[in-house]
């Protein structure tokens, strides 16, 4: 009996019970389309959260006060047990003292920044309340990965002389002005005139905050008109490259804690956001989140072979009669054994190739505000893992029935 013989024998005994094959394979599909859902969503969120990151710039590190206190600092920053320090504020002096190109080679750029709690931008009737007004310096554009669609941002001399221009976010623009350009219109913000000098190019929402709804002064422009001359809210860094993140943010500890009094052990009065390390951290928490997404949606891929182990037993008992008639007339044992592993692979592999296609139309939807990314290694894996649960789960059915005697074979009722 040749191999393509027992593919025939094995798919007519399928087609017998149609109704059972077809819930066997539903265990099967079921757990095959979870894995490769969940492992797409998994991977969709890691891609998601990793170009909101890069979107800071992945040479970047952002300086904001901490006044929790207490604490030596550890590793990237972060604050431990240890003596409280006096907390300051972050100041203008303080961001000029990280230009020293002797104390801070590494440092390409330094941009102190201030943000308005609340503004209100209007042109003509139409007014919109803009969620971040940022006053800076013109090196956070690129810092922050920032560019321009239309016009151009504001320069040097324009933080020199407190003019008051303006760079408008997307979703801003669109409020005041809806389609018409608006670089070169007067907005006024909070009651104080802007000329809009720029609009950054559009960079989506990130989580619950839309990116684009910002607008962009020089520093002094928005200290004299809205926030006044006090502390900073932050300030941005950018290193001279990638590889040098990681000392630029050394120099930048080392020059604060000499200006703020740190002495060594004690906790800073400020954080230091390290974006190449938030990367990597937020990678490896991200890629284990879908590893146990993965590892709990292979749970049902188990109880679907269990569930092909109960149908083969069931089929085999049913063909007890047809076994012994098959082996009483010169039917060899692997004959009988190939039959029924052949069947538990296919009811596996037709389930195994249908969940596929169901993972792949359900990646084409947004779930959760997450769009699915298909990996290709686990949909073989998948794959190779429902056949292999065919041919697992089937063997012990399968050599149940090669080993039937005929003669008892045929006394079954």
């Amino acid at each position: 009996m040749n191999g393509l013989e027992i593919l025939r024998f094995a798919v007519r005994g399928l087609l017998a019970n149609k109704l059972r094959s077809g819930l066997t394979t539903l265990g099967i599909l079921i757990g095959v389309a979870a894995v490769i859902m969940l492992v797409a969503v998994g991977e969709g969120s890691s891609r998601s959260i990793q170009q909101n990151i890069q979107r800071l710039g992945a040479n970047t590190l952002t300086i904001s006060p901490s006044f929790a206190g207490g604490g030596q600092r550890a590793p990237g920053g972060g604050q431990s047990t240890g003596p409280r320090t006096q907390a300051r504020q972050l100041t203008l002096a303080d961001a000029e003292a990280l230009t020293d190109r002797n104390l801070a080679p590494s440092v390409r750029s330094v941009s102190p920044v201030v943000t308005a709690p609340s503004a209100t931008a209007a042109h003509g009737a139409a007014a919109h309340q803009v969620s971040q007004l940022v006053g800076t310096h013109p090196g956070y554009f690129e810092a922050m990965n920032r560019p321009v669609a239309q016009g151009t941002y504001f320069f040097g001399d324009d933080v020199l002389a407190a003019r008051k221009v303006v760079v408008i976010g997307r979703t801003v623009a669109e409020a005041l002005f809806g389609d018409r350009d608006p670089v070169g219109e007067q907005i006024t913000v909070s009651g104080v005139p802007f000329t809009v000098v720029g609009v950054l190019k559009e960079s989506g929402s990130t989580g619950m905050q839309d990116a684009d709804d910002i607008a962009v002064a020089p520093l002094p422009a928005v200290q004299q008109s809205l926030t006044g001359f006090g502390s900073l809210g932050s300030i941005v860094v950018q290193a001279t490259g990638a590889q040098t993140t990681g000392r630029a943010q050394a120099e930048v500890q080392a020059i604060l804690d000499q200006r703020h009094g740190i002495a060594a052990g004690a906790a800073a009065d400020y954080r230091v956001l390290n974006q190449a390390a938030l990367q990597e951290t937020v990678s490896a928490a991200t890629g284990t989140f879908t590893v146990l997404l993965a590892a709990v949606a292979a749970i049902s891929l188990l109880v679907g072979g269990i569930g092909i182990t109960n149908i083969m037993l069931v089929t085999v008992t049913e063909r007890t009669r047809e076994i012994g008639i098959r082996k009483a007339i010169g039917a060899p044992r692997s004959a009988v054994l190939g039959q029924f592993l052949t069947e538990a692979t296919l009811l596996s592999l037709a389930g195994g190739l249908i969940g596929v296609l169901v993972a792949f139309v359900g990646t084409r939807f947004t779930i959760a505000g997450i769009q699915p990314v298909l990996v290709p290694s686990s949909v073989a894996l998948a794959l190779g893992v429902s056949a292999g649960i065919g041919l697992f789960f089937g063997g012990y059915p399968a050599n149940r029935a090669a080993r039937l005697r005929p003669i008892q074979a045929l006394r079954h009722e």
